[in-house]
This record gives C-alpha cells, structure tokens and sequence, in this order.
C-alpha cells in the first residue's frame, strides 16, 4: 500500500501543510493558512524592530491546513498517513509554565507581546546581543560563540529570553522554561507538556543557543549567571541532550488526532528550522550552497565532519554536526532582508499614493478599493519591467541591504540601508535595480566569506518565492556571484523537506539520503552568469563594499 507523510512549514506569514506520497515525492494535496493576527499587525512594533506572533495562529493553522489537505486527497488516503513533521521560523522562542503552556495562551498574558513566541526577525536584543558577544570573549573562560561564527545574534535564542526577562517582570516571573517553536509544536501534537521531557532540536540548539556537545550543553550556569543574574537556574529548566530530524518524537496524542481527523498511531517527527529542512527538498549535497530566497535569505551548506575539521568559519550563524543532515556539518549564514527590501520600496511608494486616493473626491470607495488593489498588484511587476530596461551603472546609484541590519558575514543588527549616488534625475526603476543589485552584492559576500575560510562553493541551489518568482532578481544573482544557480521545481521544497524527514522518522527510509533520492522533485531552472555582466558588476561591487565600510564605520562610532 502507499504510505504518505505530512510536512508543514511555519513561515513569517503563514503556515503551509503538504501531503506527499512517500514512495515517490508526488504531492498530493497542498493548503496554506494566512495568520489573521500577524496579517492584522497586533503584537509588532516594526519602528522597534519588534515581531511577535501569537501562539493561537500557529495552533489555529496546523488544524485548518491538514484538515484541508486531507479534504482535497483521494478517499482513504488519510488511513495511509505515516508521519509528520514541522519547520518553523527560527531563533523563535516563547516563555512557556510548568505545563509547557506558552504564557500567551493564559488569560492573564493573552495580550502581552513579551509572553508571545518572539519572531526569528525580532531585534529588540542588540544591546544584549553585545553583552554576550562582550562576555564570551573577556571572561577568561570559555567562547561560547565559537561554533556561532564569533559572533552571537540578536535573533537568537538567548539574547531574546535576556531582553523579556529584563523588560517584563510579570513574564519574567510566570516563565518556568523556554520553548523554541520548532520544539513546541511535535511536544504538542504528542502530549508532552513536561518542558523537561521536549526531545529538543539538534538545529535549533545548535545554531541559536550556542550549544554543543563539547561544552557538555548550553553554556554553562557560571557563563550565564555573570551575564546576568536573571538567568540563574534556567540551564537547569532547559536541555542538555538535542536530536536531529529524522528521529521520532511520538506519536500523535488522543487530542490532535481527533482535532486532525489522523490516526494515533502517525508518528511525529522531531522539528526544526525551515531553511535547514528546506535544504533537503531543494536535494542538497556536500558544497552545494542552499538559498532560501523569500523575505530574507537563509544559506545553508553541508560538509563531511572530517573535511572541516578544526576549521571555525568566522562570521556565520554556526556550524553544527546534524543540523541539516545527519552524519554531515551544517553551516549557516544569511540575510537578514532579501524580498522585504523590495517590499519596503513598495510599501515606501504605495504609502502616499494610498493616502491621497483615499481622500479623493472623484471615486466612490468600491473604485478607489479596485484601484488600490491594481496599483499595489502591478507595483513590482512595472518597477522589474523598467529596471530591466537600465544598463548595469547607468545610474551611479549603489544601495546597502541592510535595512534589517546585517546577518552574515559578521552579524549586527545596527545597521542600517542606505543609498549613493541619487540625484535630481534618479527615478523609482533605477533606485529598484540599485537594491536588487544590493541584495545580490549580500549574496556575494556571503559566498566569499565561505571561500575565503576555506569552505568551497561547487554550486548553488535556490528554493522559495523570489527564486520562483522572479527572473530578473535572479538573473542579477547569478551575474554578480558568477555561478550558475539551481531552482528546485517544489513550490514548497521546506514542507518538501519536512515530509522527507518524516519519512524517514517513520520507518519509510532508513536515511535522509535515501528519502531524498525516492521523494526529490529535481530542478525546474538553471541560471547561466552572463559574462559581460559579470564583469560590470565587480566595479559596483567594489563600491558596494567600500560604502559598506564607511555606514558600518560611521555607525560604530555614533
């Protein structure tokens, strides 16, 4: 009988459930549930930099889009469901009680931002980000941050725990323990609710909570207790054994299976981040650099242990044994903002065009709705058309992407975008072109920072919606890093991954490589460098970089 598993991928904006037939990757049945209260703005502050989503949605979209995709299959497919497993968004934690309750789904914390899962893009915790960073190095004992690049995030694990624990003492006080999401959601679906029992996972520890098998865990209460006091005793309240994605983490309880329509017997799968997993059903493979290409970028490469070696690469979000691939290094890196550059420009010129069509006269408000709608879906698509059209440096204009900050190389989320070179004939198109051109340029930087530590790069494999969507973004990658790049043909290669890994969680494949090989779906596209690009883009990169220097100078020095 065919045997089918469930991957379902939380992302920043919505959660999509994909059922996949385990033998040979064919995918089902797909549904995709937008969060109403992130859509709705509640909970964020984007002024402060602060993203928080509220556990509801989570709980509110796992139930709707595995119902749905069991409505949409074939009768009796859903007696023929093996496993689970889930990615999420991540560093994404929430302060969670004894139970394992996440606070916000108390009464009491049913409104308060800090109580809720803290978003992988929530900077509120540069300063004690730094304060980490600080410590680590000056102690005298220890560097924690070592497998994290040198350099630890404030969009990571405890960094963001610091800042709530010292901004919030009510949360502060209720909290007995912290839950990444990818964690929460298996222990959920399973009925643990001791946070002490959550079989933890190997990537999200790894990667954001600078643990690691030769620091016995986490850092240690010492470590911790000087960074501050607040932290005291909380190694205890957390984990030190961690797991990676093929193993099980139960089976579905009493609850879900009812609340899912499955069975108890589906197994669920140990969770974890959705760039990592998503790197599996793009069919990563050693030196293969791996984009996830949506509203930031997350870049994901895998390495034979015993090839790296000793080799600490600087600047990046860890390398961690299992984080991707069992058996294979993990290496992480990535921007902090790729597609949501081009989302501000729009939002940047939308905002008064809004405005002013809103206080018209001449429209009744289904027309000026209509219009509205025409203008925000025609944006991107007339700014590429005309951007197209512009020589590579016809404008002189050069643009940073860090308008998020700065993931990789070399964290620090204080940056800040900036533009060079406008002037009174600059105009929309060439200020478009100027920052897909910036967030290719991070692209390039990141690839260089692999080589120049001495991790090479064989090829590139993009996955996610700017990859899928749009030409012209990728074109321009492939011109200024000049290497071909690979798009994976799954629409959804992280729920792809997941329900690869479930596959294996279940018994179906005894590796992930093999799952890989039976449930891949392969290459849709190659982009070719083109080489007289190619060679116009090293002049703007070099100004890239040297502006880069100057903000980066200016803003240090503030």
């Amino acid at each position: 009988m065919t045997k089918y598993t469930l991957g379902v991928d939380y992302g920043t904006d919505s959660v999509r459930t994909l059922l996949v037939d385990a033998t040979n990757g064919n995918e089902i049945s797909s549904s995709v549930y937008n969060y109403p209260r992130w859509k709705a703005g509640k909970y964020c502050d984007p002024s402060k930099n602060r993203f928080r989503q509220h556990p509801l949605d989570y709980l509110e979209g796992i139930e709707k889009t595995i119902r749905e995709v069991i409505a949409k299959s074939p009768a009796g497919i859903a007696e023929n469901i093996v496993a689970i497993s889930v990615d999420t968004t991540g560093s994404t934690p929430v302060a969670v009680d004894k139970n394992g309750t996440p606070l916000a789904l108390l009464p009491e914390f049913a409104e308060n931002p800090n109580a809720m899962f803290v978003l992988w893009k929530d900077h509120t915790a540069t300063a004690e980000a730094e304060e980490i960073n600080t410590l680590a190095r000056s102690w005298g004992g220890i560097d924690y941050t070592r497998f994290e690049g040198g350099i630890y995030s404030s969009e990571w694990f405890w960094a963001k725990i610091l800042h709530v624990l010292r901004e919030d003492d009510s949360v502060r006080n209720a909290a007995y323990s912290w839950v990444e999401h990818c964690d929460w959601i298996p222990a959920l679906l399973t009925g643990i609710h001791d946070p002490l029992q959550l079989k933890r996972s190997r990537c999200a520890a790894g990667h954001k909570a600078m643990w690691h098998a030769q620091f016995d865990g986490l850092p240690s209460e010492e470590f911790l207790v000087r960074l501050d006091p607040l932290l005291a005793g909380l190694r205890s309240r957390l984990y030190s054994d961690t797991y990676t994605c093929e193993v099980k983490a139960g089976n579905l309880n009493a609850e879900w299976a009812k609340r899912l329509g499955l069975s108890e017997q589906v197994i669920v799968g140990v969770g974890s981040f959705d760039a990592h997993i998503g790197a599996l059903g793009g069919e990563i493979k050693p030196y293969y650099l791996s984009k996830i290409m949506g509203t930031s970028t997350c870049d994901i490469l895998i390495a034979p242990s015993e090839e790296v070696g000793n080799k600490f690469v600087k600047g990046i979000c860890g390398q961690v044994d299992g984080s991707v691939v069992p058996g294979m290094l993990g290496l992480e890196a990535g921007q902090s903002a790729f597609g949501d550059v081009y989302a501000w420009f729009k939002a940047l010129l939308l905002g008064p065009t809004e405005a002013l069509i809103n206080k018209s006269t001449s429209l009744d408000e289904a027309a000026k709705l209509k219009l509205l709608d025409e203008i925000s879906d025609s944006m991107i698509p007339w700014l590429t058309a005309e951007a197209e059209k512009i020589e590579i440096g016809e404008t002189g204009i050069v643009a940073l992407d860090w308008l998020n900050g700065r993931r990789t190389p070399d964290a620090n989320q204080l940056l800040k975008g900036a533009i060079l070179g406008l002037n009174l004939g600059s105009e929309a198109p060439g200020i478009f072109r100027a920052l897909v051109e910036a967030t290719a340029f991070g692209s390039k930087k990141i690839i260089e920072r692999f080589t120049e530590e001495g991790i090479p790069i064989e090829g590139i494999i993009a996955l996610g919606g700017v990859a899928k969507k749009s030409p012209f973004v990728m074109q321009v990658v492939a011109d200024v890093i000049n290497k071909p790049i690979l798009v994976a043909r799954s629409e959804q290669a992280c729920a792809l991954g997941s329900a690869m890994a479930a596959a294996v969680a279940g018994g179906l494949f005894a590796t992930i490589a093999e799952a890989q090989h039976a449930m891949g779906s392969g290459f849709e596209k190659e982009y070719i460098p083109i080489p007289a690009n190619a060679g116009k883009y090293k002049y703007l990169y070099d100004q890239y970089a040297r502006f880069g220097e100057l903000v980066e100078k200016e803003t240090m020095t503030k």
